[in-house]
C-alpha cells in the first residue's frame, strides 16, 4: 500500500471497485504524502483533510453498493480559482485571503457528483496572471524535478501537486496557456479543451473570452477520465456550448495516426528565443509520431509576430473590466480605516491587488479609455480574427498543428525576468486561446539539466477526443509521462 501514487486513473478505479484498497486508505496515503512532501514544494494552498476523508467514507460506501461512477473514491486537487462551498478560495490574492465561498463551481459540483475526493486548493499565480506561480500572494511553488526552479503558471500549484504525485489528478484553467506551460514545466500531459467545452461557473475569471477549465495528469489516459466528468454544457455560463459529450476514454485508440497530417509550422521554429534542447526533443518526438505513421507537413502561420501584441490588449482589458469588482465593499480585502469612498477604493486596490495584477488593470484600462479603445482594443479584435482565419486556414491542409509549449524549459525561482521577457515565454501557447482552439501537452523528454520539455499539439475546434487518443498511443510507444521526480518517489 506505500505505491498507491504509482497508479495511474485506471487502475485506482479497478483497485476500489475490486476492493483491493478503500477511498479512505487511498485518501490517506495522499493526505500523509501531503504533510510529508509539500513543506518542500508548496503545492497545497489549504488541504482539506476532514472533508477529503468524509468524501472517501461516501464513495466508500458507493462502491460497495454497486452504483459508483467509475472514479468514486480517487483524489483531486482543484486550482485554488474555482469556487469551493464553504473552503476558501483566493485565486493567489491577498484580495481574496478571506473569502469562503458560498456555492460550488460547476466544475467543482461535477466532480463532487462523480465521487472525486477533494485533497484541497492549490496555488497558483495571482488571478491566473503570471507564468511562473511566483505572483502569489502565499508564495512561490517549486518545480518537483528541481526545487529551485518554477513550476510555470499560473497553474503551476496543479502542475507540481501531480509531479510531485500529491494528487493523482489535478484542475487548471488555461487563458494563455497555464494549462499547457506548467504542463510542459513539470512532464506532464495538460489540456486546454475548446472555449465553451468546460463551464466557467464558479471559475474567477481574468479575460472572459479566453478562459477555459481542464484537466492536468500524468498521461493522456487519465486526462480523458476527468475530461469525462467535467466537460458538457451549462446552463449557469453563457458561453458554454450545447454540443454532445464524446466518450474520451472509449475514444483513446480512436484517431488512427498512421495517415495523420501533422502540420510544423515554419515561423515556430525560427523562433530567436526557441532553445536548442527544446527544440530537438520537440522534432524528436516528432519523428516519433512519423515513425508510427504520421504526414508531416510544413505550414505557414503568417500571423505569429501579432500573437503576444494582441493576447496583451484583449487579456488585460477583460482583466481591468472583471477586476473592478473588488472594491473594498462587498467580500474580500478592505483596507483599514478610510477616510472617505475614494480612499476605500484606492487603497483597498493598490494593497490587495499584486504588482503583475495591477501593471495589467492599468495596461487594461488604458486600451479600453475613451480615444484610445479603437485605436487598441477594436485593433486588437480585428487581429484576434485574422489569427482565428490563419489557424481555419491551415486545418484545411492538415489535422492538428505540432509546436513546443513553451520556448525554454523551467526558470530559476527569482530569476526576475522583465514582463516582456515572460511574456514572449506564452509566444507558443497564446493564439490557441485568442482562436479558441483546443490544445495538449505531452512530455518529451528533458534538456541538459534534466528539466521536462513538452509539445504542443493544437487541433481543430472540438477535437479534444482526437488530441487525447494522438497524445494516448504516443505514450503507448515512449515512456516519458512515465518518469518522475526524485521528490515523487519518496515514501511518505
Amino acid at each position: 500500500m506505500t505505491d498507491l501514487h504509482r497508479l495511474s486513473i485506471r487502475e485506482l478505479s479497478e483497485g476500489l471497485k475490486t476492493a483491493q484498497f478503500s477511498s479512505r486508505e487511498l485518501t490517506e496515503h495522499y493526505l500523509k504524502r501531503i504533510a510529508q512532501i509539500d513543506p518542500k514544494v508548496k503545492s497545497y494552498v489549504t488541504v482539506t483533510a476532514e472533508q477529503a476523508l468524509a468524501e472517501a467514507n461516501a464513495a466508500d460506501a458507493a462502491l460497495k453498493a454497486g452504483n459508483a461512477h467509475a472514479l468514486a473514491g480517487i483524489p483531486l486537487a482543484h486550482k485554488d480559482i474555482f469556487c469551493t462551498q464553504g473552503i476558501k478560495t483566493t485565486a493567489g490574492s491577498k484580495m481574496l485571503d478571506n473569502f469562503i465561498s458560498p456555492y460550488d463551481a460547476t466544475v467543482v459540483a461535477k466532480a463532487k457528483a462523480a465521487g472525486l475526493v477533494t485533497l484541497g486548493k492549490v496555488n497558483m499565480d495571482e488571478f491566473a496572471m503570471g507564468s511562473t506561480s511566483e505572483n502569489s500572494y502565499v508564495g512561490a511553488t517549486s518545480n518537483p524535478w528541481a526545487l529551485d526552479h518554477v513550476p510555470g503558471g499560473s497553474s503551476g500549484g496543479s502542475a507540481a501537486a501531480v509531479a510531485a504525485d500529491l494528487a493523482p489528478i489535478a484542475t487548471g484553467t488555461d487563458t494563455g496557456g497555464s494549462i499547457r506551460q506548467p504542463a510542459s514545466f513539470c512532464g506532464l500531459t495538460g489540456l486546454k479543451p475548446t472555449y465553451g467545452r468546460v463551464s466557467r461557473f464558479g471559475m474567477i475569471a481574468y479575460a472572459s473570452s479566453l478562459d477555459q477549465g481542464g484537466p492536468m495528469a500524468r498521461s493522456a489516459e487519465d486526462c480523458a477520465y476527468l475530461m469525462n466528468v467535467i466537460a458538457g454544457h451549462d446552463a449557469k455560463d453563457s458561453t458554454s456550448i450545447n454540443k454532445e459529450v464524446d466518450d474520451y476514454v472509449a475514444n483513446l485508440n480512436g484517431t488512427a495516426v498512421k495517415g495523420l497530417r501533422i502540420g510544423i509550422p515554419k515561423q515556430y521554429f525560427n523562433v530567436a528565443g526557441l532553445d536548442a534542447d527544446v527544440k530537438a526533443r520537440v522534432e524528436e518526438s516528432l519523428k516519433k509520431l512519423e515513425d508510427m505513421g504520421a504526414i508531416l507537413v510544413e505550414i505557414d502561420l503568417n500571423m505569429t509576430e501579432a500573437y503576444v501584441p494582441t493576447y496583451y490588449l484583449i487579456a488585460p482589458a477583460e482583466a481591468s473590466s472583471n477586476l473592478s469588482r473588488f472594491d473594498g465593499v462587498r467580500y474580500g480585502y478592505r483596507c483599514e480605516n478610510p477616510v472617505d469612498l475614494m480612499d476605500l477604493y484606492k487603497r483597498s486596490r493598490s494593497e490587495g491587488f499584486g504588482a503583475e495584477v495591477q501593471r495589467r488593470i492599468l495596461i487594461g484600462t488604458y486600451a479600453l479609455s475613451a480615444g484610445y479603445y479603437d485605436a487598441y482594443y477594436v485593433k486588437a479584435q480585428k487581429v484576434r480574427r485574422l489569427i482565428q482565419q490563419d489557424f481555419l486556414k491551415a486545418f484545411e491542409n492538415v489535422d492538428v498543428i505540432a509546436a513546443p509549449s513553451a520556448p525554454t524549459t523551467a526558470y530559476k525561482i527569482g530569476a526576475n525576468l522583465s514582463p516582456t521577457e515572460m511574456y514572449l515565454g506564452d509566444i507558443y501557447t497564446l493564439a490557441v486561446n485568442l482562436a479558441g482552439l483546443p490544445a495538449i501537452n505531452a512530455p518529451v523528454g528533458f534538456d541538459k539539466d534534466s528539466l521536462p520539455v513538452g509539445l504542443q499539439l493544437i487541433g481543430n475546434y472540438w477535437s479534444e477526443s482526437q488530441l487525447l487518443s494522438i497524445v494516448h498511443q504516443y505514450q503507448q510507444n515512449t515512456d516519458w509521462h512515465t518518469k518522475r521526480a526524485a521528490i515523487a518517489e519518496e515514501n511518505a
